[in-house]
């Protein structure tokens, strides 16, 4: 049997554990097991259903200190990070648990012009492929609102990180879990029995997997990447807390989030002092180390190829003209693992590739401008619109340029995690991907409409119609 191995990031000689390789007989059998499952799942009552993932959720809890350890060392993020993202993973299943049974209720109305029943009908099989920079959240944003549903699930986690998410997974019903890199997971979408898919990666990736389940007519919900621009207007009024709130905007899970703050707009009368006000609030913040140790607060990437990436982004940069600003501050040895410098970097056109494109690491580049409209053409500017910020003074002013802005979210006077909320839908727009998780929406995702219709002119005293008529 082939096995995946997973290193700890930080120390790269540690092995944290493994997990077979599905090949695609095994993915086959893992859907068809999922397929038998569902019919039984979604005849339950939702209210049946929904006491079984409270069940699940209980379980999990219980062993969420054990699971962040094993998250922070299979993808080096800082302990404290891990055991936020359970903590939210779980509140966001009770969020589900909460709100599906009046979200997904059939609608009936039975009036003058007849009886209409409106279901809110699970896909069956639904295949989750999920990355590794948040793999349990990421996971869980799809599992509980697709088993709430009715649906049962077969998830692909991400080889980098496939431990901890695989140990929730197996707490819930209806999930079975394959593991493997691009050929498991065209096996998965590209599986006669999958009726939905749900991704959220790299472009590249996102690409991939969107041809393959567009050929077989299934649908997909695909959250991408971003390119996130914050955009701080002339009066912005930031304090050291915002200040600190902004740097772990971009320096959270070393700055491998879809969402992090990756480009950052300032007027250029106030570029000085926000330059120093940043630097200050990155040496109080960011500590780079081991991320099991006390007061971590940023961790190695994910691999070597990914520090040699960002890298090569900051070198360029320089190469170019631009200044790299180191930040934060060391704690012990960086030697044994794939740490990156955080760095802040100045001097960049909007050519340069650490501005043009999706960085997803430790450095970020500050961009002075002139005038409001010039900022707003730039952040606009590429193929990307995940998210966005707005900093002002001035809320209103903030929420109006926000709506001028080509994002899918936009955050105000915040940017990250920090800003987001479980009853607001989040998803790109542009080559950002389509369809939504959280919120309302994100449970319709795994739904569609099945319609019963009874119209009046056939109920018992109507009048009928001619068999060549429309409908009035």
């Amino acid at each position: 049997m082939e096995l995946i191995s997973r290193e700890n990031p930080a120390r790269i000689t540690e092995i944290v554990g493994r997990v077979p390789a599905t090949g695609a007989d095994g993915v086959d059998a893992a859907v068809r097991r999922a397929g038998r499952a569902q019919r039984e799942w979604a005849a339950r009552p939702i209210g049946d259903r929904i006491a079984v993932l409270r069940q699940a959720g209980e379980t999990v809890t219980g062993r969420a200190g054990e699971l962040a350890g094993l998250l922070a060392r299979e993808s080096g993020k800082p302990l404290a990070d891990c055991r936020g993202e359970i903590s939210f993973a779980l509140t966001y299943l009770r969020w589900v648990c909460d709100h599906a049974p009046r979200v997904l209720a059939p609608a009936e109305i039975d009036d003058a012009a007849g009886r209409l029943v409106v279901r809110r009908a699970p896909y069956g099989v639904v295949a989750c492929l999920t990355p590794w920079n948040a793999p349990v959240i990421l996971a869980m944003v799809k599992l509980a609102p697709a088993l709430a549903a009715g649906n049962t699930v077969v998830l692909k986690p991400s080889p980098l990180a496939p431990l901890a998410v695989g140990e929730v997974a197996a707490a819930l019903p209806g999930v079975e879990v394959v593991h493997g890199g691009a050929p498991a997971g065209r096996a998965l979408v590209t599986h006669p029995l999958i009726r939905k898919v749900a991704f959220t990666g790299g472009d590249r990736a996102g690409r991939e997997i969107a041809a393959a389940a567009g050929a077989m007519l299934t649908p997909s919900v695909m959250e991408l990447g971003g390119n996130d621009p914050a955009l701080f207007l002339p009066d912005f009024a930031l304090t050291d807390d915002d200040y600190e709130r902004l740097v772990m905007a971009s320096f959270a899970t070393s700055g491998q989030v879809c969402m992090a703050a990756k480009r950052l707009y300032v007027p250029r009368a106030r570029l000085a002092e926000f330059t120093e006000a940043y630097r200050a609030a990155a040496e109080r913040v960011l500590v780079v180390g081991d991320p099991l140790a006390a007061g971590v607060t940023m961790g190695p990437v994910i691999s070597a190829p990914a520090a040699d990436r960002v890298r090569g982004l900051v070198a360029g940069s320089v190469a170019r003209g631009g200044t790299a600003v180191p930040l934060g501050r060391a704690h012990g040895d960086l030697e044994s693992g794939y740490f990156v410098t955080p760095t802040l970097v100045t001097g960049l056109d909007d050519d340069a590739p650490l501005v043009a494109e999706e960085q997803f690491g430790p450095a970020v580049p500050l961009l002075p401008y002139d005038t409001e409209e010039e900022a707003l053409a730039r952040a606009n500017a590429g193929e990307l619109g995940l998210a966005a910020s707005v900093w002002s003074a001035d809320e209103d002013r903030a929420f109006a340029l926000a709506t001028r802005l080509e994002a899918g979210f936009v955050f105000v006077n915040t940017h990250n995690r920090t800003g987001m909320s479980l009853r607001a839908p989040f998803g790109g727009v542009k080559r950002s991907g389509y369809g939504r998780e959280y919120g309302e929406e994100g449970l319709l995702e795994y739904v569609q409409s099945a319609v019963a219709h009874a119209p009046a002119a056939f109920r018992g005293g109507g009048d009928g119609m001619p068999a060549t008529a429309y409908p009035a």
